[in-house]
């Protein structure tokens, strides 16, 4: 093993993000044949992007993950992940009682292809598309010899502007990791928040340690997760989600609440995602007006140098950034009090891209992210930040822009906080904007171990 802390044997797109990969295509595959599917990860193997090479630029990139399921098939031993049931009940599973997935979310409605059938995930990345429509074409030639059927094959491309469907800048925050993020410029925002004390001092971040997100790390608590267990070192666990987004939906829902300016329909989305389309926080650059949405006019420069280094704690009353708009919910910074402290360790590697699907015609956001915990990061943030207001004091109202609606429920609500010049402003939907098709839990190993489970049996 080579490299600082092993991260050689780190893959890549984890700890770094492949920049210049903007098409991917995810390949769900099942296991027929064990014998033959683990020869055909040894022929892999070599090709299997690592953190030593994210400087470089190939034509076009491949990583592989495993469902728990998967690992059984490849008769890999069950007793290292004994202690993560949340990997081996999987996402469709604990989709229900631990996400919030209700109504038209209900795993029942899934795409049964991205339910529990899928027992190996490669994911391919192109520097265009027909790079990677190529590579896709030759791994699934390769599966017909390989002990592998493939389950299904998605498609995501990065757009021109870098915005997702509903028109916002996405991907650009990203936790700072310690020993990745030297440059102290991308710390600003990214880290954990200081003390206050030290903030008084003009010392306000610090990176995150890596086992946050990497297994066989030292996390924030001073324990190294997967400590002991070879096939557990260097390896992550995966979110993997396709989010179909109704834009059509958001866009009538917001000229029906803003009118027809343009200004105050661009404030009102602004409103709701906690940022301005271009990226700039609502707290660091605030709507010129506080009133109702249709009053204020949306600041000429919505872009600014330091789009992430903000916090919470200056807009307590969310009269700049409404209490429930969405990154505040997704990631609270400073803003749970007391508790503030343990944000730290619900922190995220997002991995997303967008997709058009031509049949049945469709759009929105593969979402993807990495993380040491599914049960303390991700189905924090999805289940009890997103899907419940509790912790930000707003009772049971969801997260107004991806919350579905459950079947005892017709309308979902979100309130702009309002201050002595204009009083609040309550806005509710009918109809939900993001809907859940489908997704897995899946385990990446390192490539020590993916030599490993290339061998079992």
């Amino acid at each position: 093993m080579s490299g600082r802390d092993g991260r050689a044997d780190i893959q890549g797109n984890i700890l770094r993000g492949y920049g210049s990969h903007a098409h991917a295509a995810y390949a769900f595959t099942q296991v027929t044949d064990p014998g033959a599917a683990r020869a055909l990860l040894r022929r892999l193997r070599p090709d299997v992007a690592c953190e030593r090479d994210w400087k470089q630029r190939p034509a076009s990139r491949i990583n592989v993950a495993f469902t728990h399921a998967g690992l059984r098939a490849l008769s890999v031993p069950a007793g290292p992940f004994a202690g993560y049931e949340d990997f081996r009940a999987g996402m469709y599973a604990r989709a229900r009682p631990q996400l919030g997935d209700l109504g038209a979310n209900d795993p029942a409605h899934w795409d049964p292809r991205l339910t529990d059938r899928a027992h190996v995930l490669f994911t391919i990345y192109g520097h265009d598309e027909a790079t990677r429509d190529g590579e896709a074409q030759r791994l699934r030639d390769q599966l017909a010899k390989g002990g592998m059927a493939l389950v299904h094959l998605q498609t995501a491309d990065m757009r021109t502007d870098s915005r997702e469907h509903f028109g916002f800048r996405d991907g650009f925050s990203q936790p700072a990791l310690a020993g990745v993020s030297a440059n102290r410029r991308a710390l600003r925002g990214e880290g954990a928040a200081r003390p206050a004390w030290r903030r008084l001092l003009g010392d306000q971040w610090r990176p995150i340690r890596l086992g946050e997100f990497v297994l066989g790390h030292r996390d924030e608590d001073g324990v190294v997760p997967g400590a002991g267990h070879p096939l557990l070192r260097n390896g992550t666990f995966m979110v993997w989600r396709k989010l179909e987004q109704d834009v059509e939906a958001f866009e009538t829902w917001v000229r029906a609440w803003a009118g027809p300016d343009d200004h105050a329909q661009k404030l009102l989305k602004a409103r709701v995602v906690g940022r301005w389309p271009g990226g700039a926080s609502l707290v660091r650059r605030p709507p010129a007006g506080r009133g109702r949405p249709g009053r204020a006019a949306v600041p000429e420069r919505e872009r600014q140098p330091a789009i992430n280094d903000f916090l919470y704690g200056d807009d307590a009353a969310g009269l700049r950034c409404p209490l429930g708009a969405h990154v505040r919910r997704a990631n609270p910074r400073d803003a749970l009090g007391f508790r503030t402290e343990r944000t730290r360790r619900n922190r995220i590697i997002r991995r997303g891209m967008p997709y058009v699907d031509e049949t049945p015609p469709s759009r929105g956001l593969i979402f993807v992210c990495f993380n040491a915990s599914i049960a303390r990061q991700f189905e924090q943030v999805q289940g009890n930040w997103l899907m419940s207001g509790d912790t930000f004091g707003l009772g049971d109202d969801r997260d107004f822009l991806t919350g579905g609606l459950d079947d005892a429920e017709q309308t979902t609500r979100m309130t702009i906080q309002g201050d002595r010049s204009a009083p609040p402003v309550v806005v509710t939907r009918d109809r939900q904007f993001v809907t859940v098709r489908g997704g897995y839990y899946l385990f990446v190993p390192g490539l020590n171990a993916l030599k490993l489970i290339s061998e079992a049996g």
